[in-house]
């Protein structure tokens, strides 16, 4: 796997993955940037995001459930101090779907957790981090 980042100007810079696709970083205005682009921390969250997020949906496929939404809301926290790293994750888990089992989505965010997101394994070495999930019932 492979990833390049090139400078662009000031605090800006374009990321584009092995894969060809592109996502433009960029600072706040006090930082010297422009406020155009995402922050690599959030970058950081936003990968954990995904990575889990296709675990669950995955694994409630394989369970036959019927998902119609999974969202992944993330909250962290980080130290005071440089370098800023985050201190505390938590991930809210919201799936959506026709007579989803509760104990599923409990297990499908269990297995991404502790055993099949690479985001989760590396971050929860260094980062304190928790989960829960809502299930809502929906035709």
């Amino acid at each position: 796997m492979k990833a390049r980042v090139k400078w662009v100007e000031n605090s800006m810079f374009v990321a584009q993955s092995g894969s060809g696709h592109s996502v433009v970083l960029d600072g706040p205005p006090e930082a010297g940037g422009q406020n155009l682009g995402v922050r690599p921390m959030e970058m950081v969250l936003m990968g954990l995001g995904g990575c889990t997020a296709f675990d669950v949906v995955d694994i409630l496929r394989k369970k036959r459930e019927t998902v119609s939404d999974c969202v992944v809301e993330i909250s962290a926290e980080r130290a005071d101090t440089v370098p800023k790293v985050f201190t505390k994750i938590h991930l809210h888990y919201i799936v959506r779907g026709s007579n989803v089992k509760e104990e599923s989505v409990q297990r499908a965010v269990e297995l991404s957790a502790e055993k099949y997101c690479s985001v989760s394994m590396m971050l929860n070495k260094s980062v304190a981090m928790t989960h829960d999930y809502e299930v809502i019932h929906a035709g």
